[in-house]
């Protein structure tokens, strides 16, 4: 089963990240293809529009958010698609663009990816 770990999408890329995977719905802003150096944008795994709209990235909105967000990955089948196929990595880079590293929708991804493996 592969590492999973989280990184901006405006910091370095590195071989240590492994398989990179942009899972925003949107393309970060100012970043061009060739410096995202993503392997995959994966726009499934990212929450809703609706949902992403309605939590606008405010800390308190985060535990309904992440409640919300996890009915939806649980619901989709996203998640275990997305490791199925990739679950020969070594590791998988779940790169966002969001500045609160906190409160950001990678961070129940992960714990949702971790809990299925």
């Amino acid at each position: 089963m592969p590492t999973i770990a989280l990184k901006r999408i405006y910091e370095q890329s590195s071989p240590e990240d492994g398989y990179r995977v942009l899972v925003d719905r949107l393309w970060p802003r100012a970043i061009s293809k060739e410096k995202a150096d993503i392997a995959e944008w994966n726009k499934g795994l990212a929450p809703s529009t609706e949902l992403r709209l309605w939590f606008h990235h405010d800390p308190n909105r985060w535990d309904e958010f992440s409640v919300k967000y996890m009915q939806e990955l649980i619901s989709s089948n996203w998640g275990e698609k997305f490791l199925q196929q990739h679950i020969n990595q070594e590791k998988i880079t779940l790169v966002y663009a969001a500045k609160d590293e906190k409160h950001c929708h990678p961070v129940v991804l992960k714990r949702y990816l971790e809990s299925i493996m």
